[in-house]
């Protein structure tokens, strides 16, 4: 989804007492070469504190183009005894010449379950309000009409108990007189469980669901673009994650999931949805088509009105969820550890990969029994198949930052390599068991690299910021503007860099690493993301594989695309991981669930990627190069 540049589109104005703290969560709907705006709006605080602290009714507003709105007023306002503490989140569908506004009604103060219920208002021509009924004598929110009848009865989808919860979404068929709607929602709501949507979208317990918008037909099925909240129900506020998210469902029977979005289309990011009355909240509650592109208009933080837009084939392709463009060497692991090496007889994993002479060296993390890492070397011609396996490790700790101070992992770990004119340079994670895991880089000709001569690596140096967990690190294999780019994961969350005039002479305590790439909230690389294989310089950019890792504590493979002469600006990322644990060596080994590449090669536009499977194995697979960059968004 692509935010407006100038959100918000609207925002509460201190003069307007009835709209002066907050308005948000609106309702667009065109009307001849007008858009209407109807949304909820909150008054600056009453003195007597009845209402708690601010008081709700539905506001409208006009424009030419759907974004600058204008002639702002009170359209409805709480006046029967069952909305008298508040009118809130209208839902607009015009349907049979008129349009019907549903709204979430408040009778109770303070709120309660059983005085939080639904609405409809009727307007003809949006200048006046001709008729309005209670709904649901139930607890519910966020009801909304189809646009369109369905097998000739007007159609409604809302959220039954949605502060009882379990929520469920439901649909229900209505006539076509709303004085009798209660009746028949009361009748409704003794078999509704009937009606909720099959599968349940629910991924978790402990998420929340809330109908957003009013359903778009496609031609595919009925589009609802809602509200998704993971970890609603969580004992820790702060791991809620508010999430835009879609469904397709059967025209015919809309009770019927087609299809389904596994992470949400967008989560609060920008300032104006990180802040406000109720923070880090984005809330979708209307969407326009228009021609293959979708208009979705939110609420952010509670406070404001904004704007966002989505390709149709986007939305449809995140439903679809990811699919798996990388081809598996058939014969995985192509690496295993060797019980009659000691210094590889527990695991080999993690590998780096280069190409040289027409012959594909893959430089893979070993680990003995006592946990101690060294470097391997195995070497490819086709790269899948192994031609060439050393019995002795080409790298092994020799410094004081890397040697084993007391029992348990240490050693030189996670390796990548680059070609910088006639010498390679290989980055990995020095690691005592004691002191925070550092970044060290040595060096050795290629003569020497291919002539096997191990003792010419240089002697290693430290180059991550004193005292901090770092690791996961790299540079852009060519300088920018005279300096390098360095990519490395300094406290252990975000993806970070640093420009750095010198792989000999590196000032660490200059080093700031700067936000490169963070974690995308209840995604699949939610929880923390590190730096996969080596930049590889293509056409459009610097391709860059990275890992991330979610809540789950599942590793899977995604991508970003650097910008050729500005490395610090990301053109793209892709949405779904390109790889992620599904094969039995992936899943199950020293540590489940992993997929880790530190080694990718470019042939013929062909990717082959070299990675490590469950921290056991050392793995390749392959995808064509274009398929890699129609995922990056």
């Amino acid at each position: 989804m692509r935010r407006y540049l100038h959100n918000p589109i609207l925002s509460p104005i201190r003069e307007h007492s009835w709209e002066a703290y907050a308005v948000f969560n609106p309702s667009v709907v065109k009307r001849g070469r007008y858009y209407y705006m109807l949304y909820r709006a909150l008054s600056s605080s009453d003195l007597l504190k009845k209402q708690g602290s601010s008081y709700s009714s539905i506001g409208i507003a006009k424009s030419r183009d759907g974004i600058h709105f204008y002639d702002r007023r009170i359209f409805i306002s709480p006046e029967e005894d069952w909305e008298l503490f508040g009118c809130e989140d209208p839902r607009t569908t015009y349907i049979d010449g008129k349009y019907y506004i549903f709204y979430t009604a408040v009778s109770t103060l303070p709120p309660r379950a059983e005085g939080i219920k639904v609405g409809v208002a009727i307007s003809r021509d949006l200048e006046r309000v001709e008729a309005k009924y209670l709904v649901t004598s139930f607890n519910a929110k966020a009801m909304a009409l189809f646009p369109e009848r369905i097998n000739g009865k007007l159609m409604a989808i809302l959220t039954v108990h949605t502060d009882k919860p379990p929520a469920y979404i439901a649909v229900a068929p209505l006539g076509d007189d709303p004085s009798k709607w209660l009746q028949e929602m009361d009748e409704w709501y003794n078999n509704f469980m009937a009606y909720t949507l099959s599968p349940d979208p629910r991924r978790s317990q402990l998420d929340h669901i809330e109908v957003g918008a009013p359903p778009v037909r496609l031609r595919q099925g009925w589009l609802l673009i809602y509200s998704y909240i993971q970890n609603y129900f969580s004992p820790k506020p702060e791991d809620r994650v508010f999430g835009v998210e879609a469904l397709l469902l059967d025209l015919k029977d809309p009770r019927r999931v087609l299809r389904r979005t596994r992470y949400p289309l967008m989560v609060p990011e920008e300032f104006y949805e990180k802040y406000g009355n109720v923070p880090n909240v984005v809330f979708p509650t209307s969407v326009l088509k228009q021609k293959d592109t979708l208009r979705v208009y939110y609420g952010a933080a509670d406070t404001t009105c904004c704007l966002a837009t989505v390709k149709i084939r986007d939305v449809l392709m995140a439903m679809d969820g990811m699919k798996e463009i990388f081809e598996r060497c058939p014969w995985n692991p192509i690496i295993k550890p060797d019980p009659k090496h000691e210094w590889e007889s527990f695991a080999t994993f993690n590998p780096a990969a280069i190409e040289l002479e027409g012959k594909i060296y893959i430089l893979y993390r070993a680990l003995s029994r006592d946990k101690t890492s060294t470097i391997g070397l195995a070497v490819s011609e086709d790269g899948f198949n192994i031609v060439e396996r050393l019995d002795k490790p080409i790298y092994v700790p020799r410094e004081s930052f890397e040697m084993k101070l007391t029992p348990g992992h240490s050693g030189c770990e996670d390796p990548r390599v680059v070609k910088l004119g006639d010498k390679l340079y290989m980055f990995y994670t020095a690691y005592d068991n004691v002191h925070p895991p550092k970044v060290a880089v040595t060096s050795i000709s290629v003569d020497d690299f291919l002539s096997k001569n191990w003792d010419a690596w240089s002697r290693p140096r430290i180059i991550s910021p004193p005292g901090v967990d770092d690791k996961d690190a790299c540079i852009i294999p060519e300088k920018i503007d005279g300096k390098y780019f360095f990519i490395h994961r300094a406290m252990g969350v975000n993806i970070g860099y640093d420009y750095i005039d010198s792989l000999e002479d590196v000032r660490t305590e200059e080093l700031l690493s700067i936000t490169l790439l963070s974690p995308r909230p209840g995604m699949w690389d939610g929880k923390k993301v590190g730096l996969a294989a080596p930049p590889l310089k293509i056409q459009k950019g610097w391709l860059v594989f990275y890992h991330g890792v979610s809540h789950d504590n599942v590793y899977r493979v995604g991508a970003f695309l650097l910008d050729l002469k500005r490395p610090e600006k990301v053109i793209g990322r892709t949405l779904f991981p390109l790889m992620e644990p599904s094969e039995a060596y992936e899943r199950e080994g020293y540590v489940r669930n992993v997929v880790f590449p530190c080694g990718a090669i470019i042939r013929d536009d062909i990717i082959y990627l070299y990675y490590g499977g469950a921290d056991m194995y050392v793995c390749a697979a392959k995808a064509p190069l274009d398929e890699i960059l129609a995922n990056i968004t």
